[in-house]
């Protein structure tokens, strides 16, 4: 059996990576990339374990425990910007990598979210990877995973051999929290609001979530369409205030995304807002749907830019007054 088997809804992925070990032809880097949630690092680990177990069922077991020398993971750091610092690289990680493989014949290195590790607005450990990307050693392999691969350094992007993650579908994300178990009345509103996305998801299945962050939603939409600039400062200042911000951000996103989309024969399925579909056709009725569409962009850009460690309440005063101009 192959450990790649328990990754759910990535065909294309999966297809892609047996390929090339039954040709033999894995890549010294690869870049998994798609959204947050969807799998991307236990395919990653699974694509590790396959080729460096071979199958065996005690040499699994030490990977899946973390204590295998030659199948390695450094996520990034807990505290601070979370950028791996280049002296931890050049001291730590980069050096393993030099006598690698240590007991299997294949070694793996697995970065999940590598543009927070290596952002392009830090390129010090970026170029440090990259040059160990540049002079691949036999038989060492690189796995960096990452939902925006545009943070990354290109010259990072075009060493990598790219696999392309895409959303999971209802029937998989209802599995997923189920078997959590997230409460039956709690788990069609948060699939709907999570755009295929388990970890989003899981944050909206915990009790009154959603609730409350659709009432968030509507305030926020409440506020861009006629209040005052008083009244917008003081909502960025309760926004930027806020631990879920990014979660609620999302949420946002999916919300105009529905309006964007309202004027189109869509079944309620396809909407994250589908329980408010009254509320939601009244407030779509007020805005163009090119106008919901530039606030949907508006908020990624938004979102993107607190990514790379910029003020929050600069980017949600900027955000909150981008919104209602875009009418």
């Amino acid at each position: 059996m192959s450990a790649l088997d328990s990754v759910q809804a990535q065909e294309g992925a999966v297809r892609a990576l047996l390929r090339a070990r039954e040709h033999g032809r894995v890549a010294s880097a690869y870049l998994f990339d798609g959204p947050s949630g969807v799998g991307k690092e236990r395919t990653a680990l699974s694509f590790a374990t396959d080729i460096v177990a071979g199958g065996d069922p005690h040499i699994v077991a030490r990977i899946e425990s973390g204590s295998h020398p030659d199948v390695r993971v450094f996520g990034p750091r807990d505290e601070g910007k979370r950028n791996i610092q280049v002296e931890v690289l050049r001291a730590e990680i980069l050096p393993l990598a030099q006598f690698a493989p240590f007991e299997a014949a294949s070694t793996f290195f697995i970065f999940p979210e590598a543009d927070v590790s290596f952002p392009v607005f830090q390129p010090e450990a970026a170029n440090a990877l990259l040059k160990t990307l540049e002079e691949p050693r036999p038989n060492v392999h690189f796995i960096l995973t990452s939902e925006r691969p545009d943070s990354l350094l290109p010259t990072i992007r075009s060493r990598c051999q790219r696999v392309r993650f895409a959303r999971l579908p209802n029937a998989v994300l209802r599995g997923i929290l189920e078997s959590e178990g997230v409460p039956e009345q709690s788990i069609a509103p948060a699939i709907a609001l999570s755009a295929g996305r388990a970890d989003v998801a899981l944050a909206l299945a915990t009790d009154g979530a959603v609730d409350a962050l659709t009432d968030l939603v509507m305030s926020v939409d409440d506020a861009v369409r006629g209040s005052g600039p008083g009244t917008l400062v003081e909502l960025s200042e309760q926004l930027a205030r806020r631990d879920d911000l990014e979660l609620a951000l999302l949420t946002l996103q999916t919300f105009y995304r529905d309006l964007a989309l309202s004027s189109l024969d869509l079944s309620a399925d396809e909407l994250g807002f589908s329980t408010r579909g009254e509320e939601l056709q009244a407030r779509a009725a007020s805005i163009s749907p090119s106008a919901a569409a530039a606030r949907v962009s508006l908020i990624h850009e938004c979102v993107q830019s607190m990514q790379r460690n910029a003020n929050r309440q600069v980017a949600l005063d900027s955000l909150l007054f981008g919104l209602r101009n875009r009418r």
